[in-house]
């Protein structure tokens, strides 16, 4: 259904040194780095599907209040280790790593990313 997604940074240096370990608990890697954003693809993806990016009007970047990516993880031990990564590298806590009422096996953990925008990494299996 998406092609991409984007998320505002004021900092992009900054959202790079905590995207690039974060997405790499769920085997994500940084493809693409440009002047105003970096792009995130799974290995032989041809293209970036998580794009961290200044905003193009040149205001400041803003959180959009209910929006949240939800990420897929292969493993528990992935959302597991997303939660963790997101923690050590400057982000916050918004929910642990636990089960969710939103099916039987929804393994899911939120957190914010130093912008303030809100993460999800969810595995259903």
């Amino acid at each position: 259904m998406f092609l991409y997604i984007t998320l505002g940074t004021n900092d992009l240096d900054r959202a790079i040194r905590f995207y690039d370990p974060v997405m790499a608990t769920l085997g994500l890697v940084r493809a693409r780095t440009l002047e105003t954003e970096a792009g995130y693809a799974a290995p032989g993806d041809v293209r970036c599907r998580l794009w961290v990016t200044r905003p193009f009007d040149g205001k400041p970047a803003t959180v959009g209040n209910g929006s949240m990516p939800a990420l897929v993880a292969d493993s528990r031990a992935a959302v597991d280790a997303f939660h963790r990564a997101a923690l050590v590298h400057g982000g916050t806590d918004e929910g642990a790593p636990g089960l969710r009422p939103f099916g039987a096996s929804f393994y899911a953990c939120y957190v914010r990313d130093p912008d303030g925008n809100k993460l999800s990494a969810v595995c259903e299996e």
